[in-house]
């Protein structure tokens, strides 16, 4: 199974960190059983990268451990001022469409794409 999950969410509310969460285990999930799975953050969750890198954040394990699997839309990690915590962090940058990664590319190759 293919998946693409992509992570939306801002950093501003705990609804937000729920969104992120609840991704982040879904995507754990999916690598336990075996599956390709990418993990893309895009728009305002890109935010996300820079606090997740911290060791002392409650789901930095989580992110360490998923981390392989992690990239972000360079468009949005440079519009939202976080480039210089994507590249601290070790996330590789996505830039397949006009600076974004290309969803349509992975629905065409048969990926689910989640959003959350």
């Amino acid at each position: 199974m293919d998946i693409a999950i992509v992570l939306l969410a801002d950093t501003e509310s705990h609804a937000d960190a729920g969104r992120m969460v609840n991704a982040l285990e879904t995507a754990r999930e999916a690598v336990e059983n075996g599956a390709e799975v990418e993990v893309i953050s895009g728009g305002a969750d890109t935010r996300w990268i820079g606090e997740l890198a911290e060791p002392q954040h409650k789901y930095h394990k989580l992110f360490h451990r998923l981390l392989p699997y992690m990239q972000v839309c360079d468009y949005c990690a440079r519009a939202f001022g976080v480039l210089d915590q994507v590249e601290a962090a070790g996330v590789g940058r996505l830039s397949e469409h006009r600076g974004h990664p290309s969803l349509f590319a992975r629905l065409r190759r048969g990926a689910a794409v989640l959003t959350f």
